[in-house]
Parts: C-alpha cells; structure tokens; sequence
C-alpha cells in the first residue's frame, strides 16, 4: 500500500507575501499563525506541527470571549451553549475556532476564506462567514464580516486573539501605549459586572508610554481616546465596529509560553455581550457586518523598527 502522508494539525497552510512580510494563515480556524515583517516576528505563534494553543491567532464568531454558563435569551427564546470553558463555566471564544475553512481567494499577498455557520444547538442561526487577510505598506489588515442567511435576526460578536511577540522575548521589559480611558469590572469568572472604571490612579494606566513590568492583564478597555495600542514598536489599530480590546498577558499559560507575548484583542462586544447587550451586533434577516484591524511595525524615516 501506499503510505499516506499526515495533514498538519491545524490543516492546509496558506501563504501570503509582500516584500518583506510573510504571512501564514491555516485552513483550521482561519488562524494567523505566523507574521514576519523584515526578519522580526511580529506574533507569538505556534509550529506547524502543533496544534493551536492559547487561542493564538483565532479568529472568534460568532461571539468572543465568555458567555455566563453558556446562557442567554434572544428574541424570547432561551438557549444553551456547550461549556468549552468547563473550569469557569462559560461558553468561550464562538463556534469556528476549530472548524475548516474554506479559501474563497488567494493572491500573492491576500487570503479571503469562508465558512457557512449552519444552525446547532445553542446557536441555532445560520450565517456565512469570512475572514480576509491583506498585506499592505502599513502592515497586514484583518477583516472579518458575517451575513445573515436566514429568516429571523442572529446576535453576533466578532473578534480575534493574536499575542504580539515582545523582542526581549518577555512582555515585562516591553513597552505599552494603551490610549483607552477605562476599563470593565471583572467578576472572579472573568465576566463584566456592568461597571466601568477609570484607568487613571490604576495599574492598568498605560495612556502613556511605559513598560509592561509586572502588570497582569486580563481585562477588557473601552473608552479609547486614539483606536490603537503600541506595543514593544509595533501598532494595531481598529476600524469603528472593533471598539472593544482584551489584553492578555498570557500568566495562565503553560510555563514555556507564560507572558512570552502580550495578546491584544480587537472585539465588536466584550464578554457576556449575548446577556448584557453591550456592543451586541443583531443581524437582521439579510444582514451584513465588517470588521478590519491592522497590525504592523512602527518605523523610523530611515525604515527601521523603532
């Protein structure tokens, strides 16, 4: 017999490139796995022969972060979402982490790929999906969009999980920009109280320029005065549908990976946003929504990093 060669975990890898920035994209998840710009590398990802940790480089729809118990109501009807987060027992990170999709297009420099969302317990809406990755002067932009396939309105939340890569090789002695006014209360399951805070007179100050140090994040920042955050000489930035970021710094991961990369995650709606409402997008029968973010390096006249 002929011997049969063993996909990747995270399937098919699909690549794109500009200049000096490469990009690695995998048909698992529609996950950034890679992004190098000029030799550096831009993002904390994973080997092609492993599967994805951390939630590095996901893409998260139809809604990020938590769902308390996996629980909500919409439109009078009661639904219950399976635990993938069992220890808090919360609903994580949507329903495409793990799913294949599909390519709709590949140029040398842009990746577009799709997947049809088909109803399921819990989630019973049916959706297309897309997530389209484009390498530019300014770096590389994300988009995500969903539209609505079916006969009645679907709540949904977009967003995406990549950890930029410090170059000291920890988060602690790089430096952070976070220009965000405030940020939300979190109870002990990570789940937002519906109170905002100032970050002025907090720990989580960071409208200026200074170094992570031993700051432990895992909150979510709203309230921006500029829509982006520097971080160690690289910059991402949001369009006006991704008001929400999470910053991780990545302290309940495994010991070889723990604060190795700082995740910045660009949100449509915090956690619990399926009870809470807030940032919550409806769908409406034929409905459509986008959301772009961008990441790439900061540079001086003379092209390099700062």
């Amino acid at each position: 017999m002929t011997a049969v060669e063993h996909p990747f975990p995270s399937g098919e890898q699909y690549e794109i490139v500009l200049g000096e920035q490469r990009a690695v994209v995998t048909e698992v998840g529609a996950t950034l796995r890679e992004y190098i710009s000029a030799g550096r590398p831009l993002i904390d990802g994973f080997a092609v022969s492993e599967i994805c940790s951390g939630g590095r480089g996901q893409v998260l729809m139809p809604w990020p972060n938590r769902i308390r118990d996996g629980r909500y109501e919409f439109a009078g009807q009661p639904e219950q979402l399976a635990l993938s987060d069992p220890h808090l027992h919360n609903a994580s990170h949507g329903l495409v982490r793990w799913a294949a999709w599909r390519p709709l297009e590949h140029t040398p420099d842009r990746l577009r790929l799709g997947l049809t969302l088909h109803p399921q317990a819990g989630y019973p809406f049916l959706l297309q999906l897309a997530v389209e990755y484009v390498l530019g002067a300014g770096g590389l932009r994300t988009t995500f969009s969903a539209h609505n396939l079916g006969a009645e309105a679907a709540p949904f939340g977009a967003g995406c999980h990549p950890y930029l890569r410090p170059r000291a090789g920890f988060v602690d002695g790089a430096e952070l920009r976070l220009p965000a006014a405030a940020y939300l209360e979190m109870d002990e399951r990570l789940i937002p109280t519906g109170r905002r805070l100032p970050v002025a007179g907090s720990p989580y100050d960071f409208q200026a320029t200074r170094p992570v140090g031993d700051t432990v994040f895992d909150l979510c920042f709203v309230e921006f005065l500029e829509p982006w955050v520097e971080f160690d000489g690289l910059r991402l930035s949001w369009d006006a549908n991704l008001g929400f970021l999470q910053v991780y710094s990545g302290d309940g991961l495994a010991p070889d990976r723990r604060r190795r990369g700082l995740a910045l995650e660009p949100m449509s709606c915090p956690a619990d946003a399926f009870n809470s409402g807030d940032g919550l997008v409806v769908l409406a029968p034929g409905g459509y929504w986008s959301g772009s973010w961008t990441l790439g390096a900061i540079l001086d006249v003379s092209g390099n990093y700062i």
